[in-house]
């Protein structure tokens, strides 16, 4: 489920809590994850709210696909973005396929395990994926972007019972950053 503007409709899934409660037990205990995706300078264009348990990679189509950058003029919105920096949580063949089908060039380091299996596969296991790491550099600015939303204790600690309360926190947290 993406965060965009809302409908205003109550039907919307955007508003719609989960049976969940977008809580999941992790290592940590019982965990939100929020997944993001933002602009050069660290301000969120896309958020996703999951159970701590889910992992970054199946939730990488939802954010891409909920990529909506209005244009200054008019036209319809810009869903493709320049570039795009991730962890490697975001590492797999399934990602990168989707980044390449639809002509997004990118920079994610592969994971040990996974260049160990490459390897291990010999010429059947591919290429090395290309990295750049000078432009790797630059993904300093999501981590800004995360800690800047945190600043606020509430999103930080979760302290919401339900996740549209919380979504809704962070949403207007997220507009704050826009504005300043």
């Amino acid at each position: 489920m993406t965060q965009g503007a809302p409908s205003g409709s109550i039907d919307d899934p955007c508003w719609v809590e989960p049976d969940h409660h977008a809580i999941g037990r992790s290592r940590g205990g019982l965990t939100t994850k929020l997944h993001m995706l933002t602009d050069g300078r660290g301000r969120p264009l896309v958020l996703l709210l999951t159970p701590g348990n889910v992992n970054d990679c199946p939730t990488f189509p939802q954010l891409i696909e909920g990529l909506r950058v209005a244009k200054p003029g008019p036209g319809r919105p810009r869903t493709r973005p320049y570039y795009v920096l991730g962890d490697k949580g975001y590492s797999s063949r399934a990602n990168r396929e989707l980044l390449r089908r639809r002509g997004i060039p990118h920079t994610i380091p592969e994971p040990r395990d996974q260049q160990a299996n490459r390897a291990r596969r010999g010429s059947r296991g591919g290429r090395p994926v290309g990295f750049d790491k000078q432009r790797y550099q630059r993904r300093n600015v999501v981590e800004r972007g995360f800690n800047q939303l945190k600043q606020w204790r509430g999103i930080a600690s979760r302290t919401d019972k339900h996740a549209i309360n919380y979504r809704g926190a962070v949403t207007f947290r997220a507009t704050l950053a826009w504005l300043s």
